[in-house]
């Protein structure tokens, strides 16, 4: 804690996603930011000028995150750069004894998972993905009713990122986007963790359950090209680029209790958005496409329900609580809720809710997706990080943010 009672936080990576949850955090009376770093000047500015407008003392910037680690005052960080980067920096922070929130993005290589893992198990500090998704509305209240035995025992789960970004990848080298190289040179499942992150908490993985194996399947990239020719003309350079990553991903994953999960990746055709959440087990099924729920017994026929009469019914008090305390920040409220379950074990010094097994699991899917494409679809072992301890391991400390239980004896009424 700083000597004013508040937790001191600093955030690394200044782009559109750091910059709006830096100002989620300052809107936060209980968080102090003495410092912030990008190596871009103009980010960096930008932070600063975010920290002064909220009214709060002055924060020293650092183009280089080493320095910044170096301070003794700063007890977290919040890691929002490129993708390919938020390993490393993660690691650098639990040595430097900061906790580590690490913004959603696949792993480029296992070794970096392994050594997410080594370092938080050497250090004592955790690493927890920030999966704002986790903390969804709808994700949560199916949580409950998986918990609450509505569904009976799971077999199949989807989910996926379904999402039309052809305009933000294909502008990504002139908006410093770093989805556009990733495009151009990989080919796999590189955003799992918006789908994979809930679906995981909802069937136990590494607490009693784990990610075993999987096989990917690429279909071509023509999504990106196709809208550069019709933006920019077909002679244009965008339009010729030929893309690495196919259109649509899919992602089949067996988990050691036998369920299955599918993962699907579709964000380079037109499309509405979906996270593609579908959870199946032997009394019920949930969808979120058509936000509906089929309970055998209950539901009429073979028919849909709205899902609406439910999530009212089974609301997680997470929830419940939010909408009476009021809700805030990005993404439907979910943005704040992630950064709080974050900061508020850094204030207690507790593990987080999304640990470092999580974080590495769900971050190797991508380099392990890229290599099942490559080598022809063949199935690939998933490590275990937890080293068998998924076995017997327990659900992680009580919390109103846990996503392992639902306490309502943590929640005043």
């Amino acid at each position: 804690m700083g000597n004013n009672g508040k937790v001191k936080l600093a955030v690394i990576g200044l782009g559109g996603r750091g910059r709006s949850l830096l100002k989620l955090l300052l809107a936060m009376e209980d968080v102090d930011i003495p410092a912030v770093c990008d190596p871009y000047e103009d980010r960096l500015k930008m932070g600063l000028d975010i920290v002064e407008q909220a009214g709060r003392p002055k924060a020293d910037g650092y183009a280089d995150y080493r320095e910044l680690l170096a301070r003794d005052d700063v007890q977290g960080v919040v890691i929002a750069t490129t993708w390919v980067t938020h390993a490393e920096i993660a690691i650098a922070a639990m040595r430097a004894g900061k906790y580590a929130g690490l913004e959603v993005g696949g792993a480029a290589s296992l070794e970096e998972c392994w050594e997410l893992v080594r370092t938080s198990e050497q250090t004592g500090k955790p690493a927890m993905l920030l999966e704002n998704c986790c903390y969804g509305r709808d994700e949560l209240a199916v949580l409950n009713i998986v918990k609450q035995g509505l569904l009976g025992e799971l077999i199949h789960c989807q989910c996926g990122y379904e999402h039309d970004l052809r305009d933000e990848v294909a502008l990504g080298e002139q908006n410093r986007h770093n989805r556009y190289r990733n495009y151009l040179n990989r080919n796999g499942e590189l955003y799992p963790i918006h789908g994979l992150g809930p679906i995981s908490k909802i069937l136990n993985i590494n607490n009693g359950n784990r990610l075993v194996s999987l096989t990917s399947m690429s279909s071509k990239a023509r999504g990106i090209r196709e809208w550069a020719a019709g933006k920019f003309g077909e002679t244009s350079e965008l339009a010729k680029t030929e893309f690495a990553q196919g259109d649509i991903v899919t992602t089949m994953v067996k988990c050691a209790k036998g369920e299955t999960i599918m993962l699907v990746h579709d964000t380079t055709l037109p499309r509405p958005y979906s996270r593609a959440g579908r959870v199946q087990g032997t009394k019920g099924i949930w969808m979120e496409d058509n936000n509906s729920i089929h309970i055998e017994g209950r539901s009429p026929g073979h028919q849909w329900e709205s899902f609406d009469s439910y999530r009212e019914q089974y609301e997680h008090p997470l929830w419940k609580q939010y909408i009476r305390d009021g809700v805030r920040g990005g993404h439907g409220g979910m943005d704040y809720l992630v950064l709080r379950a974050f900061l508020e074990s850094v204030r207690d010094n507790t593990q987080t809710p999304i640990d470092v097994y999580d974080t590495a699991v769900w971050m190797a899917i991508t380099v392990l997706s890229e290599e099942s494409v490559a080598l022809g679809s063949a199935p690939v072992a998933i490590p275990d990080f937890t080293k068998g301890k998924w076995i017997s391991r327990g659900p992680g400390p009580k919390s109103k943010y846990s996503l392992d239980t639902v306490d309502e004896s943590l929640f005043a009424n």
